[in-house]
Order: structure tokens, then sequence, then C-alpha cells
């Protein structure tokens, strides 16, 4: 999309004039930051409509850099993406330094996680145990309480015997679903998997649907949800916590029959964010939209 219609709003909050360019790379750029005076603001279009943007490719990086004298970063949310206008045009930039919105989340994060208060908890989510490997190793170092859902959990019933049917598993993964169970249970740490799962005999929004004990999920059926047992243990175990991070989906929660043990746990953080005072940190695209789905990203 355009970033045309944010130019009178932004003139608004910040007071002068913004000048729009319509490319953000060109003569035409060249021209509009050289005429700019001191203290006026120039926007570039936006950088998606550029394939290059996101395969980080240097002439075009460098071709961004070449209008500006340093590089401040202040979009905490993209800040691990490696592309164009957040990667690549720190090599043709210095400085390229954090903005203070950036440095205030960081801190926010490091200090909830260096020390964080206690009950820790940490939920983590998402299909796959080897994307989540290093968070969950890291977690178990510092967490009291790890719940895990999302499609990454029937690795971790196969590994215990369970029958998953056609659940998604990392055969190459049952292994290491062992090791980190054994490994949580050797540091203390409560391991909560769900006890109760939403299955569908299709990938599919419109699916049949019921709810079944994790150790009996049928042969032609598909975990795509925790189910409300689950959320119920879930529910109970963080309201004994001071501090939670939570990084990935319990289920398919784009399809709205799947979607009850995700958006649970985004209204169980607004709820003790808001009435306990429980610092909670929500991190990952599919979480935050999860919490935006719900309606609880003010919260």
């Amino acid at each position: 999309y355009s970033l045309k219609p944010l130019v009178p709003r932004l003139s608004e909050l910040l007071g002068v004039e913004v000048v729009m360019a319509n490319d953000c790379i060109g003569e035409e750029v060249e021209k509009l930051a050289a005429a700019l005076p001191e203290g006026g603001v120039l926007l570039l279009e936006n950088v998606r409509f550029y394939k290059e943007e996101e395969k980080n490719e240097p002439e075009f990086a460098k071709k961004l850099a070449s209008v500006a004298d340093l590089y401040v970063n202040d979009a905490f949310g993209t800040a691990h993406r490696a592309h164009a206008s957040t990667e690549g045009v720190t090599k043709y930039l210095k400085p390229a330094v954090a903005g203070f919105l950036m440095q205030k989340e960081l801190d926010y994060l490091v200090g909830a996680v260096a020390n964080p208060k206690k009950p820790f908890a940490a939920i983590v989510g998402g299909s796959k145990v080897s994307s989540k490997i290093g968070v969950i190793e890291s977690l178990l170092a510092k967490v009291d309480i790890l719940i895990l859902g999302g499609g990454m959990i029937y690795t971790f019933y196969k590994a215990q015997g369970y029958s998953v049917g056609k659940s998604l598993v990392e055969e190459d993964k049952l292994e290491l679903a062992t090791s980190l169970i054994e490994k949580a249970k050797a540091k203390g740490v409560s391991l909560l998997l769900p006890t109760d799962i939403v299955v569908a005999d299709k990938f599919a929004a419109d699916a049949e649907s019921k709810i079944v004990p994790a150790t009996a999920i049928p042969d032609d059926w598909m975990g795509l949800d925790v189910g409300p047992d689950a959320t119920k243990t879930f529910n109970e175990a963080l309201d004994t916590t001071k501090t939670v991070i939570w990084n990935g989906p319990m289920g398919v929660f784009e399809f709205e029959k799947f979607a009850a043990g995700t958006e649970a746990i985004a209204k169980k953080l607004a709820e003790l964010t808001t009435t306990k005072g429980v610092t909670t940190i929500i991190g990952g695209g599919d979480s935050v939209a999860a919490v935006e789905k719900a309606g609880l990203a003010d919260k």
C-alpha cells in the first residue's frame, strides 16, 4: 500500500509540513532530499514496492542510503528482519543507531528476562520444534513454568508414545523432544503440555472438529488447537505468575474453529496485565496478530 494517506496525520503529529516522494529511490528522491529545509521532513514511498527490499539486495540498500547521512532504526517489531531498509542500509550509513523507542523496548525486554519477577512463565507455540529449539533451551534455564502449544506439541506426544493421527510431526526431532522434557524435569521446570486437543478431519476452516484427550487422537484426524481442559490448566498456572513471555499461537487461529486456545491465552494475559500488574511480553508476528484479532492490543 502507498504511504500517501499518512501524510496529513504525520504532518499534524510532527507540527511541520511533511513532503511525500513518489518513490523511495531515484532522482526525484535525491532532489527532494537536497531541497529539504532545516527541520524539514521527507516521507519516502513504501519500500515494499520493490522486491529488492525483502531480498536485501546491496544495490537497492545503497540507493536507499544515498540520500541520508545517518540511520536511526526505531522499529523494534521489524528489527529481526534482514531487509534492505533495516539491515542493508547500515553497511552504507555511519552512524547507524537505535532510536529512543527501540532503546526503551530493549531495556524493558532485557530487564524483564534477565531479572524477571518470579514466578516466571513462558508460553511457546508455533508449528515446529525445530524453529523454537533455541528459544526453549534458553528459557529452560530461566523459567519456572513452560507451557507448550501449537503444532510442535504432536512431536512431543509422539516422543512419549502417543498416537497422533495425521497431526504435524517432525520425525527427526523425537529424540530432541524427549531430551527437552528430561531437561525441564532436571531443572525443576513445570512443563505443561495440553491434556486435551481439538482435532479436525482435514486442514480447513470448514473441517469437522471434536475434542479428544491428548492420548487418544483418532488415526485419520489431526490436532489443530488445544482443548478447554488444557486452557483451564494453563490459566490456573498463569494465575500464579509475575512475569510471562508468549511466543507462538496455541493452534491454527486463522481458522475460527481452532482459534479458542490462542484467544484464551491472549485474554488471560490481558487480564493479568491489567488487574494483577503482571509483566507480559508478547513476541512473534502470529502471537501479536492473535492479540490484535482478539481486540486486546491496547491491554
